[in-house]
């Protein structure tokens, strides 16, 4: 099997895209510093020294490293344990049976409805391509909070993505929305 890598504006996040179907649940992000992950593949690309994030989504993987490392010493033991884990007859990372962390149920008010139909439908595709994604939060007196996941958490680009795009976006086919912020 051949992994591919593509880079992100994030330069310390990288994109791997392994051929295969990764996620069946939607975006799923892990941590370093969190216990009981249920997902072994998240847990031996978390262990690799440096590792700081692993981010799943349909067809691909983001890791985050430490700033201070460098892709090279990283990558290939990434790759290695990506190939491990489809050889050995998984076709999948996440399976739809993974009882996700985070509940997708909000509130049923329209505002609602129409601020995730946006992110959903034009927002979360451009930022996948990316390697990262966004995931509503709340909306609250005007003000649409967002959570920035995969290469977007940390970019430095993100900020202005955020301000300049989805604001803007938001604003324009909800005229609720009067801000965008992350959290």
């Amino acid at each position: 099997m051949f992994v591919e890598t593509e880079s992100t504006p994030n330069p310390d996040t990288l994109k791997f895209l392994p051929g295969k179907k990764v996620s069946e649940v939607g975006p799923v992000e892990f941590f370093k510093n969190k216990k009981n992950i249920k997902v072994l593949l998240a847990r031996k690309i978390l262990s690799l020294q440096g590792v700081a994030m692993v981010f799943f989504g349909e067809n691909f993987i983001t890791v985050k490293k430490e700033r201070d490392l460098e892709w090279e010493n990283l990558k290939h033991s990434i790759i290695s344990e990506i190939n491990e884990h489809y050889s050995k007859g998984n076709n999948i990372v996440i399976s739809k049976d993974f009882d996700k962390l985070e509940s997708e149920s909000f509130e049923s008010n329209e505002t609602i409805k129409k601020i995730n139909e946006i992110l959903n439908s034009k927002i979360r595709p451009a930022v996948a391509k990316d390697g990262g994604d966004i995931a509503f939060k709340s909306f609250k007196n005007g003000v649409v909070t967002v959570e920035l996941k995969g290469s977007c958490s940390g970019c430095p680009s993100s900020i202005m993505t955020l301000k300049q795009g989805v604001q803007n976006l938001l604003c324009h086919y909800v005229p609720e929305v009067k801000s965008v912020e992350a959290n």
